[in-house]
């Protein structure tokens, strides 16, 4: 572009607003701008300053308002590049967001910039995790995905006007920092290294060095040390880390202090990476029979289809198959995206993939802190495929598929069907499965789907022939599936065998399992101790002041907690409305089936994985290692342990409360409820004897328990697919689920009915609602759905146009102007 004509650019800010914003450059940086690269600029009251991403460059001013300069370009190259620029935008078209929504999603907080007073994460937070209390810990956890929050944010998450007080005790916890100044976020890593401060020095003069440190005999050991570490005699001579040298002769820092005093030694900082280096030490497994005819059909495939589908029954060795793919795409040069629902599968397969790849495999996900996921962005941004230690594999959470990738060859993502792919809060609300496809589209490469039970959405596209279908319908050298038993909890609970909230069948299996060696897992899908407490007398149960639920109860804690907003209070002595003592908690979580286990089984080894042990850092990899290790007797847990999960030892898998899963209001109850129970059934019998799984339910002729019971996902399909044809739900139509939100309860009833009635006038029978959820208040915000069912026929595009001007019209009536329209695309 001729750097004499005036230079103007649209940049995305990292603000919710619909449209690019233009700026003008000034003439000394003409012909410096470059797309995708940050620039400083100022926007809104305040004149409050923000790194934008730069989206075009033209010489068109804009014609509503006068173009303000930028203030410095803050990259010497682009920090994204046209692949992701393209994907934001899709994302921002099909979720209805805002592009600046999508930026903050994409970009880590390290490369996000602005001048208001914020907070960001201490880099030793994790040390302290332990120590907060409800309010703080929701900060922080909203900070690790985040990032950053403002103080109004902080208000706004905790509910509470004033927050100082609660800023102050998490600074002094070392949880937080708070930022005023515009500066970047991101620092590299540096640590000290030991040179010789004449880098030439001969052998005689070296001698001559030993000679006059023969009086100070440490002085001269850690010289020795230093010469034999640094490889001194030879072609290939070495810094020092200055902490390894020093630990080398067990000195103290003092030693090397007088030697730097001495000119003996000088120091310098070395940039190191935050993210540690792996050899690669296995090589991979032969595949069966099986295997390679399952790999052969999806190379046959890929050259017909984009996507396959890979439907391969728990234990039939997915992964395996998933490596040679990948080491296929390495020796291309190509870069590989393994995308995981959880971040407690990825300790297992970081492990399995590092194991082969070595330095070649990345990790991308929230659990990381600023500087290290800046680190892999820059590291996949600069990818050469003939540098050791740049990553050609990338195994992530939803978020890594937002990562600078520039030669995508192969997208896995395995366990497809989780609902953890979804991004609920906050926008956008993308769907990680459908979006990688779309990414995959624009890096013209193939992707493969993998799970045991997949999807109805996608085995329906493997079946109209959108997508190929594989199918791998052998476990691993020829396990049987494991043995499925359904315990009558009705019956037992009739004739009074029950022991708590365990069948005899359970507690006969588990102890037989147990006197075997063998490892048990209890699966329950409800954390804490009780979901509620009960007044024997008046029937009053505690709820949330902040939200329309009852309190659950933790007793490591004795404390009621609501799991919407973090409220709680400690668990009172006599009732509260009418002031008996008769109090009982009712129901059970993974806390009290841990407490009652440890009970029955006095001898063994009971731990619990969930939400509350989970917090830490490393408490995903503490977990499962102690527990493959055989450290661990019997692991209770909630639905994180159902996900692939790979264990040698477990021969019997409890499902603890079928009923809860299949009663829930969700039209994908069923299909969730088989789910579920197939895969943590999975998880029993992997590797040698076969497994057994007790189910405990009041139904046990239940048609989804009867299909776990038989692994008969063909007629779980069938007979989801035949009602929701009849009853128009995915995957023939698209909904689209409109929010409505207030703090008045009838200002929001009123403006649902009346935003209702205008959708109603232009979509008719298409739109059902509005209604209150089953929850009809969370965060002392009253809620109303209203749901919009488009046919295949249906025009998407014409119809989220109609939906958009709809809001617009409804944001600008006074009277509802402070309602929140929330709009969620193929919600889950």
């Amino acid at each position: 572009m001729d750097s004499k004509l005036t230079q103007f650019i649209d940049v995305i800010l990292p603000l919710a607003i619909p449209n690019c914003y233009t700026y003008r450059v000034p003439e000394n940086l003409n012909g410096n701008v470059l797309i995708g690269q940050r620039v400083l600029v100022q926007f809104g009251k305040g004149q409050k300053q923000y790194s934008a991403i730069v989206n075009a460059i033209h010489n068109k001013a804009p014609q509503n308002y006068q173009a303000k300069y930028i203030l410095d370009i803050l990259d010497d190259q682009p920090i994204v590049n046209q692949f992701q620029l393209r994907f934001w935008t899709w994302i921002s078209h099909y979720y209805m967001c805002d592009l600046g929504e999508v930026m903050n999603a994409a970009l880590p907080g390290g490369l996000r910039l602005s001048s208001e007073s914020r907070v960001v994460l201490h880099p030793n937070y994790q040390e302290v995790v332990d120590e907060l209390s409800d309010d703080e810990y929701l900060v922080v956890e909203a900070l690790e995905v985040r990032n950053i929050l403002s103080f109004k944010e902080i208000s706004d998450l905790l509910n509470i006007k004033y927050v100082h007080g609660k800023v102050k005790t998490l600074i002094e916890k070392s949880a937080i920092m708070v930022e005023e100044e515009l500066k970047e976020k991101f620092k590299p890593k540096m640590e000290d290294y030991v040179d010789l401060k004449n880098e030439n020095i001969s052998e005689e003069e070296l001698q001559t060095l030993f000679n006059d440190l023969e009086r100070a005999p440490k002085q001269l050991e850690l010289l020795m040390s230093f010469i034999n570490l640094s490889n001194f005699f030879s072609e290939n001579k070495k810094s020092v880390r200055k902490k390894d040298l020093i630990q080398s002769v067990n000195a103290s820092p003092s030693i090397l202090q007088q030697l730097i005093k001495k000119e003996v030694f000088k120091i310098q900082q070395v940039e190191v990476g935050r993210l540690g280096k792996k050899e690669a030490i296995n090589v991979k497994n032969e595949l069966n029979t099986y295997q390679v005819e399952a790999l052969g059909k999806i190379h046959k495939e890929f050259e017909e289809k984009e996507v396959v589908l890979l439907h391969g029954v728990t234990s039939s060795g997915k992964t395996e198959i998933y490596i040679h793919l990948i080491e296929e795409a390495i020796k291309k040069g190509k870069q590989v995206l393994y995308l995981l629902p959880e971040i407690a599968l990825t300790t297992q397969i970081i492990q399995r993939l590092s194991a082969i790849f070595g330095n070649k495999v990345g990790v991308y996900h929230s659990r990381f802190n600023e500087n290290e996921r800046v680190e892999v962005w820059k590291n996949v941004l600069e990818f050469d495929p003939n540098k050791a230690n740049d990553f050609s594999v990338i195994l992530g959470a939803r978020s890594s598929m937002f990562l600078p990738f520039k030669d995508l060859g192969l997208i896995i993502i395995d366990e497809e069907h989780e609902s953890s792919f979804k991004q609920y809060d906050p926008a956008p609300r993308y769907q990680a499965r459908d979006s990688a496809i779309v990414l995959a589209a624009m890096h013209q490469c193939n992707v493969l789907l993998g799970s045991a039970t997949p999807s109805i959405e996608s085995m329906y596209n493997a079946k109209q022939g959108k997508y190929a279908l594989v199918e791998l319908k052998k476990r691993h050298r020829d396990i049987q599936m494991p043995n499925v038993l359904v315990a009558d909890v009705k019956e037992a609970t009739k004739r009074k065998k029950m022991k708590s909230h365990f069948s005899p069948l359970l507690m006969e299996k588990m102890e037989e399992n147990l006197d075997n060696g063998k490892q048990v897992i209890l699966f329950q899908n409800r954390r804490g101790y009780s979901p509620f407490l009960l007044c024997e007398v008046c029937g009053n149960s505690p709820q949330c002041i902040n939200c329309d639920v009852s309190l659950t109860y933790h007793k490591y804690k004795h404390e009621l907690n609501c799991h919407y907003c973090g409220y709680h209070i400690r668990i009172p002595s006599q009732c509260p409305a009418c002031g008996s003592g008769a109090l009982k908690v009712k129901g059970f979580g993974t806390e009290k089936i841990e407490e009652e286990l440890a009970i029955y089984f006095p001898g063994k080894k009971i731990s619990r994985m969930d939400w509350d042990t989970t917090r830490g850092k490393k408490s995903y990899y503490n977990i499962i290692t102690a527990f493959e290790n055989k450290e661990i007797d019997v692991l209770v847990g909630t639905q994180m342990i159902t996900k692939g999960l790979d264990f040698d030892h477990v021969g019997l898998v409890g499902i603890m409360n079928a009923d809860q899963m299949l009663r829930f209001p969700d039209f994908r109850a069923y299909e969730r409820s088989f789910q579920l129970m197939t895969q943590v059934a999975g998880r029993a019998g992997r590797k040698n004897d076969r497994g057994e799984v007790v189910i405990q339910t009041n139904q046990v002729d239940h048609p989804t328990i009867r299909q776990v019971v038989d692994s008969k996902y063909d007629e779980m399909y069938k007979n989801e697919l035949i009602d929701r044809r009849n009853f128009l739900y995915p995957p023939f139509v698209r909904i689209i689920q409109i929010n409505l939100r207030h703090k008045e309860r009838n200002l929001l009833q009123e403006a649902a009915l009346s935003f209702g009635k205008s959708l109603k006038q232009i979509f008719g029978v298409r739109l059902l609602g509005p209604e209150e959820p089953g929850i009809p208040r969370i965060r002392n915000y009253y809620h109303q759905n209203l749901m919009l069912k488009l046919k295949q026929e249906d025009s998407l595009k014409r119809s989220k146009e109609l939906l958009k001007t709809a809001i617009i019209y409804f944001n600008n009536q006074k009277a509802y102007k402070s309602v929140r329209v929330v709009l969620d695309v193929d919600p889950n």
